[in-house]
């Protein structure tokens, strides 16, 4: 059997599967990004999970497309986690802009997106990516993720620029209070997971025009910082995944209509389209060996 997974900083999907491509299950847990798990820690949170756990020696093969999985270093760290419980199996780890190549690769040539916790694109030709500029994470950069918008939301609030009826509506579902805020951003682990999570509340609003001006100035944002600096972007379909390009979906359409970029897929998690590759793709070169 085999093992296909995403994550995410927040959460992490994986798809059981044989070699044929027939699904055998769906599971779900916790974001196993390096940068802030360790490989102690990635093995205990898969082993939490009994039915992965429970299934470890069945396992013959790992594919794991990963948040912060972006250099040797840091793979090594998922690897060596997962083969704590997996230790029969062969594990492959890579970023999860790959992973998200993969998803929305229909054949074309393309630029692929990842608007969730955190956000980063890459070129895709069919066999190898290309980052044309990194991903800053939180602090620096992810423009147009979860965490991106979860400050401007915290920022507006403190600041007193929120619209009073937003500003009643925050305060009822969240009641923040500055220091702790401020001891969870600055003095506590997951900090960008902690300020994605105001996309719950930004998201029940997302047809207040004051949101809708915060969504499409940061498509707009993202797309001339990692979109249009691919040579190749007046001629590709530029697709995006994850749960903040869906949630934002008209948003984005408006972005890449001002911006004249030609918006292809928009997929809200990707480990279905994940399945499909390695399927079409990679499954029938692992029969031929």
């Amino acid at each position: 059997m085999i093992l296909i997974a995403d994550s995410g900083s927040t959460k992490c999907d994986w798809a059981l599967t044989d070699v044929k491509g027939t699904r055998l299950g769906n599971f779900e847990t916790i974001g196993l990004n390096p940068y802030h798990r360790n490989e102690a820690s990635i093995g205990k949170e898969v082993a939490q999970n009994s039915s992965l756990e429970g299934m470890a020696n069945d396992i013959q093969q790992i594919f794991f497309y990963g948040a912060g999985c972006s250099s040797e270093k840091m793979c090594s760290v998922v690897q060596r986690g997962l083969a704590t419980v997996f230790t029969k199996a062969m594990i492959y780890v890579d970023h999860d802009q790959k992973g998200s190549a993969y998803t929305v690769y229909d054949g074309e040539p393309c630029i692929a997106c990842i608007l969730g916790t955190g956000s980063n694109s890459c070129f895709f030709d069919g066999k190898n990516t290309r980052e044309e500029v990194p991903s800053l994470a939180y602090i620096l950069g992810d423009e147009a993720s979860g965490s991106y918008f979860g400050k401007i939301l915290l920022r507006e609030y403190f600041y007193k620029k929120l619209p009073t009826d937003l500003r009643s509506a925050f305060e009822e579902t969240c009641e923040p209070e500055i220091t702790q805020v401020l001891h969870r951003v600055y003095k506590m682990p997951d900090a960008n997971v902690y300020l994605a999570d105001f996309m719950k509340f930004i998201v029940r609003f997302s047809s207040h025009p004051h949101i809708i001006s915060w969504a499409v100035k940061g498509m707009l944002e993202f797309i001339d910082i990692h979109v249009k600096c691919y040579p190749e972007w007046k001629t590709v379909p530029v697709h995006f995944v994850g749960s903040v390009a869906f949630y934002f979906e008209q948003a984005l359409q408006t972005a890449a209509k001002q911006s004249g970029i030609r918006l292809g897929r928009i997929v809200r998690k990707p480990i279905d389209g994940l399945v499909n590759y390695h399927v079409k793709y990679m499954f029938p070169e692992m029969l031929k060996a």
